[in-house]
């Protein structure tokens, strides 16, 4: 345990730091050579790993690719655009439609889209606005955060969903079922906890005429109007296809390369550069650092966490949720969620839950794993390089201050939608 537990650190590190430019990708995997050379995993475990973690890889990639063609084509920026009008002139108003949007953008573009993609195009709309430091900082705080609380509803909104989903072969329906309306729940409870939060930031009014048209943002007309088709197949392909054993990733691989293609032959985007873009990373990191997971497992980890789990299941539907959730999240906050996520996951399924309070406890465990990690910076590789994005626009965020709002907002939010997850079960 200890050589499993000096080994998963040390990757961890590597994966946070990546030094010289290595990557987070071969960041992992030098940590699963070493627990590979060691005997902390063995060459058997290669493809009981793979097998957990191919699909929501592939999924994962394929909807950042939907995520950066539409970027490319201008679709975020118009959608953006067309939300300040509708914010009337009114800070407020804006500040809500804000964090709508990003909700909006998350649910179907997964969290990393939603922060990545979505936050450049606010700095800009509010530097058009001339929007104080402070107000400035309000908006982009609210931006990353929401992308993370509203990336709960569908299997494809957070990678972590997709892997959960997978190992207990939760049905894209049946998912949604159940996490759609614990959703608006956390959407509201976030709405509510950032207008509270960052109150005093907030302008009075905007002028809106100092903003661009939202036509005047589309770059490539013939990949803007494909998306809204891509996006509606997407759905419909997902709920219809997904129960007859067609994997999402094949049904979201479709929609990029349908999508590409468009994109391709408009010749306005540069297709090239946005597979360059895309995350291949993931499937190298997944592999490795799930490898790394499965050798913590291997030395006993999930035999100590299935006890634990136990005694929480022992409490009850309400109590099971709430201390699963709140554990995990935790865990997310300290050990980044993408390890938290597997070994509740492997803890999960080794316990005696059974029933609905098994049920509850699977769901939780997404819910504390996609929360969690706001609590602090290193929670989710999301969160580092939308930070890092930050600083390339000249928005420093101190570690001590990401904290200090992290925590506030999360842990009420997070206990408004556990509640809703048990409310909703308990029907």
């Amino acid at each position: 345990m200890l050589l499993a537990g000096t080994i998963f650190a040390i990757t961890l590190l590597l994966v946070i730091w990546q030094p010289r430019g290595l990557g987070i990708g071969w960041s992992a995997s030098a940590g699963a050579l070493l627990a590979l050379l060691t005997g902390v995993v063995h060459p058997g475990d290669i493809p009981a790993v793979w097998q957990i973690v191919w699909n929501a890889t592939a999924t994962f990639i394929a909807v950042i690719i939907i995520s950066l063609l539409l970027d490319e084509a201008g679709f975020f920026a118009w959608a953006a655009l067309h939300v300040a009008r509708w914010g009337g002139g009114s800070g407020k108003k804006l500040f809500s439609f804000i964090i709508l949007l990003g909700a909006a953008v998350a649910a179907p573009f997964a969290n990393d889209g939603a922060a990545l993609i979505l936050t450049p195009i606010v700095i800009a709309m509010l530097l058009a606005l001339g929007f104080s430091r402070g107000a400035t900082l309000a908006f982009v705080m609210a931006a990353g955060f929401i992308a993370d609380t509203a990336s709960l509803p569908l299997v494809v909104s957070n990678l972590v969903n997709i892997v959960s989903a997978d190992y207990f072969r939760l049905g894209f329906g049946d998912y949604a079922a159940v996490m759609v309306p614990v959703t608006l729940a956390a959407v509201l409870a976030t709405l509510l906890m950032l207008h509270l939060f960052f109150r005093k930031e907030l302008p009075l009014s905007y002028d809106r005429a100092r903003l661009t048209s939202p036509a005047a943002a589309i770059r490539d007309r013939a990949t803007f109007r494909a998306g809204w088709l891509v996006l509606l197949l997407l759905l419909v392909g997902f709920f219809a296809l997904e129960p007859l054993g067609v994997p999402v990733s094949a049904v979201a691989a479709a929609g990029a390369l349908m999508l590409w293609l468009v994109a391709r032959r408009g010749q306005r985007i540069d297709t090239r550069k946005v597979l360059r873009s895309a995350p291949w990373q993931i499937v190298v990191f997944s592999l490795g650092m799930y490898l790394v997971v499965y050798g913590l497992r291997n030395a006993g980890l999930t035999v100590w966490l299935t006890g634990l789990l136990n005694s929480f299941s022992a409490t009850g539907l309400w109590g099971a949720t709430f201390a699963t959730g709140f554990f995990s999240a935790l865990l997310s906050s300290i050990m980044n969620n993408m390890p938290t996520v597997l070994v509740g996951a492997l803890a999960i399924d080794a316990s005696s839950a059974h029933g609905v309070v098994r049920e509850a406890m699977i769901y939780a465990n997404i819910i504390g794993c996609d929360l969690g990690p706001k609590i602090t910076p290193i929670g989710s590789l999301a969160t580092l390089l939308w930070l890092h994005v930050l600083a390339q626009k000249e928005i420093r965020i101190s570690w001590g201050y990401y904290f200090r709002v992290g925590i506030t907002l999360t842990l009420p939010v997070l206990a408004v939608t556990l509640a809703a997850l048990a409310l909703r079960l308990s029907l």
